[in-house]
């Protein structure tokens, strides 16, 4: 089954390489219109309503979130193309958002093709456009929302409601303020590297939301209860920081 794509992408020779891949290494993929700033691209995806549209992050006359909001209420997947920003890197992570990093590695490529190919066999097609959208608008951080890829599929929850992330080898449990716990597939490292603070390090295997800390133990090397009763201890290696950020 092809799969209905654009390009969205200022630059021509990004455009022609991208081209050249997605024909020689990605057959499923059929091409029926490109842009190459926020508002072609706009005009044209509300012209094919594509499926999958290739989406540089920054672009002339706005940028990709830009494109999003012009295009909310059509529901397609995004691939999105950026140089290293960790603004926009962070924006994509929380959003769970399939990305790939100039100059585009064909094998990322291929992997980030096949698993929305996959999502639209299963009937899985997640609208993290309009979460994107949504978290843009939001200042305060800590309502913005992240997706949660779960074994079941996706999740969203709100960032303030998660009090304490637990490494648990190829999987992160993640505890929320209503008592559940969701199993998500990515390493703590993830998290740690998308979620601001409050959100801190302070074990190999957790990570806390500080605005959930109801009091610090400084006895048998220190830990701090959480609002949830759990106690999280904190190593050596990350108490100074802890430290620091409770204005120790």
């Amino acid at each position: 089954m092809s799969i209905k794509s654009v390009i969205i992408e200022d630059e021509l020779a990004a455009r022609e390489a991208l081209k050249s891949y997605l024909a020689k290494y990605c057959p499923q993929v059929e091409l029926v219109g490109e842009a190459q700033n926020s508002r072609e691209g706009i005009a044209l995806i509300q012209q094919v309503q594509p499926q999958l549209v290739f989406l540089d992050v920054e672009m002339p006359f706005g940028n990709a979130f830009d494109v999003l909001e012009g295009c909310k209420h059509l529901q397609f997947e995004t691939i999105f193309v950026t140089a290293f920003s960790e603004y926009s890197l962070r924006a994509l992570n929380q959003s769970a958002a399939y990305y790939l990093l100039k100059p585009v590695s064909i094998e990322e490529l291929i992997v980030a093709v096949n698993k929305v190919q996959e999502e639209i066999n299963k009937d899985l097609l997640f609208n993290r456009n309009q979460i994107i959208v949504q978290n843009i608008k939001e200042p305060s951080p800590e309502k913005q929302q992240v997706i949660l890829p779960t074994l079941e599929g996706f999740e969203v929850v709100k960032m303030e409601d998660i009090i304490r992330l637990r490494g648990n080898g190829n999987f992160t449990d993640i505890h929320l303020k209503d008592g559940s716990k969701k199993m998500v597939c990515r390493f703590l490292k993830h998290f740690e590297e998308m979620l601001p603070p409050p959100f801190l390090r302070v074990h190999r295997s957790h990570l806390i939301n500080m605005n959930c800390v109801t009091s610090y133990i400084k006895s048998n090397g220190g830990s701090v209860i959480l609002s949830d009763g759990a106690e999280v201890e904190i190593s050596e290696s990350y108490k100074n920081q802890f430290i620091a950020y409770m204005g120790g």
